[in-house]
C-alpha cells in the first residue's frame, strides 16, 4: 500500500523561507527509507520534488556536468526530472534539460564513463561542454514552483511534526525513533 500523502511540518508550511516546504518534504522521505520503506510506497509526486531539488541543487551548486557526474546519468531519473519541470510548469527548464541531455546522448558510452569515473575539477574538456550558464538566465524559479507544486497538490497535508510522526508510524506500523 501507498502513503498516499504529501506532508509537511506547520513550521516549513508558515516559514517565510520557501525551500523549508521542500526541505520538509525531503525529511519525510529520507526518514520513511530510513524506516526501510521503498520509493515505490511514497507518493510519487512527493518522490519527484525531492529527485526536482535534487538537480535544481546540483545544477545551483556545479551547473549541469555537476549533475551529471553525481547522478551518474541515470535514465530513470531523467525521466522523473523532465516529468517533473513538466509537471511544476517549468517549460524553459524543461527545454534547457532536454538539449543538454541530448549533448550526453550524442557522446559515446567510452566518453561518458571516462566523465563519470574521473575528476569533475580541474582541466576537464566534457565538464565544460556540459556547462551551461542558460540554467542561471531563466527566469523561472524552479524552488518556488517546486514549492507552490507541492502546497497545492490534492494529498498535501500540513501537519505538527507529532502527527506528522503519528501519520508515518501508523503507515510502517512501529514506533519511528527521534532525534
Amino acid at each position: 500500500m501507498e502513503f498516499g500523502r504529501i506532508i509537511i511540518s506547520e513550521t516549513a508550511f508558515n516559514s517565510e523561507n520557501i525551500q523549508d516546504v521542500i526541505h520538509s518534504n525531503i525529511s519525510v522521505i529520507n526518514l520513511m527509507r530510513e524506516e526501510g520503506v521503498n520509493d515505490d510506497l511514497i507518493h510519487e509526486d512527493a518522490i519527484m520534488s525531492y529527485y526536482l531539488d535534487y538537480y535544481t541543487s546540483q545544477c545551483t551548486e556545479g551547473n549541469f556536468a555537476q549533475f551529471v557526474y553525481n547522478s551518474g546519468w541515470d535514465k530513470e531519473l531523467n525521466e522523473l526530472i523532465e516529468e517533473g519541470l513538466a509537471l511544476i510548469g517549468a517549460e524553459k527548464h524543461l527545454e534547457l534539460f532536454q538539449q543538454q541531455s541530448k549533448k550526453v546522448k550524442l557522446m559515446s558510452s567510452v566518453k561518458l564513463n571516462k566523465f563519470l569515473k574521473g575528476k569533475l575539477e580541474g582541466v576537464n574538456p566534457i565538464r565544460d561542454l556540459l556547462n551551461n550558464d542558460t540554467f542561471f538566465e531563466i527566469e523561472e524559479n524552479l524552488v518556488t514552483l517546486n514549492a507552490t507544486f507541492l502546497k497545492t497538490h490534492p494529498d498535501f497535508e500540513v501537519l505538527s511534526v507529532d502527527d506528522m510522526f503519528a501519520a508515518l508510524e501508523e503507515f510502517v506500523g512501529h514506533e519511528i525513533k527521534r532525534d
